[in-house]
């Protein structure tokens, strides 16, 4: 918990936390949902990010403590029951790190989790693991003790297997290959505001496209960029209809409707130009006490997953549908 509170990311989320009457948080706790939620068990306190696995009907939770596990969801599940976590990876090597970010590569059955030193911003690093066995096939270190400090946050997969992975404090991209050896580094002006008190929490949440090209939100300015992969060009897309302040786990519903995590819990953004412009055409508040963090999408709904657990000893997690509404 420490480490948690160290980061520029994390002290911006304890502030947001600590603003919130507690009498809220209880009656907000205890009132029926206004949607569908999947409740689970857990043994740690934050879960940065969760993705839905199709082929295997399960949820893939990463571990703020580092590791990922499973949250399995049975044919015929009650919206009651609360469901288990079950922890997969756990890498020694590894401790004193976040699991932060999640990609599912279903063409090559693996997952693709970034680990990130988050109180000294001192080490960053992508796995990639078997989806069937959990197998590591690689740890590629992204920075270290000698580099620039560093955030890696989250993380895409293209269609040759190449990831992307947002660096939160520096404001590049690693592009990492399918064997994890980091083929470049994506700079840009663009990827930094001028006012300083944008710069805090930079590039985090990112897509890959199936027209070849990467949606990132840049969660102080709002700024929604979109980079050309082959080139590394990167555009400012010009939004409407809203403003992406404060957006964090991005996911790609449709090539022309993107959800957008973060405050308040949801937000939905349409574009008809290739991402040239783009709409805020909805949003969907949720329980804005527990953090959006990252989206998901399961059976045709999205669902947020929420970074803070409630309870003691054991800590419930939601993974709450989010249902929009117009602005």
């Amino acid at each position: 918990m420490v480490s948690f509170l160290c980061s520029t990311k994390s002290l911006f989320i304890f502030f947001i936390i600590s603003a919130i009457p507690v009498a809220y948080i209880i009656s907000v706790e205890r009132a029926e949902p206004s949607t569908h939620v999947y409740h689970y068990h857990s043994s740690g306190w934050l879960r940065e990010c969760a993705k839905w696995d199709d082929l295997d009907r399960r949820f893939i939770v990463s571990l703020f403590e580092g590791g990922v596990a499973l949250v399995e969801v049975p044919d015929g599940h009650s919206p009651g029951t609360i469901l288990e976590e079950i922890i997969v990876v756990k890498e020694p090597e590894l401790a004193g790190n976040a699991s932060l970010g999640i990609a599912v590569d279903r063409r090559r059955n693996r997952v693709l989790v970034v680990n990130a030193d988050v109180m000294r911003n001192r080490y960053g690093s992508l796995a990639a693991y078997d989806r069937s066995t959990w197998r590591r096939l690689f740890l590629s270190q992204l920075s270290g003790p000698g580099d620039e400090k560093s955030f890696a946050d989250d993380v895409a997969v293209d269609e040759e297997g190449n990831a992307y992975v947002t660096d939160a404090k520096a404001n590049k991209i690693w592009k990492v290959g399918v064997d994890g050896e980091i083929l470049s580094i994506i700079r840009s002006p663009l990827f930094t505001p001028k006012e300083w008190y944008k710069t805090l929490v930079g590039l985090n949440g990112v897509v890959y496209h199936p027209n070849g090209y990467l949606l990132v939100i840049h969660t102080f300015s709002g700024n929604l960029l979109k980079i050309e992969i082959e080139k590394e060009e990167v555009k400012l897309v010009k939004v409407g209809g809203g403003k992406l302040v404060f957006g964090d786990g991005l996911e790609l519903i449709s090539p022309t409707k993107l959800v957008v995590a973060g405050n308040p819990s949801g937000r939905l953004v349409e574009s008809s130009d290739e991402w040239e412009t783009a709409t805020v055409t909805a949003k969907y508040s949720g329980p804005a006490h527990r953090l959006a963090t990252a989206a998901t999408v399961k059976d045709g709904k999205v669902y947020l997953n929420h970074l803070l657990g409630m309870g003691y000893p054991r800590k419930t997690h939601a993974l709450v549908e989010a249902v929009f509404s117009a602005y």
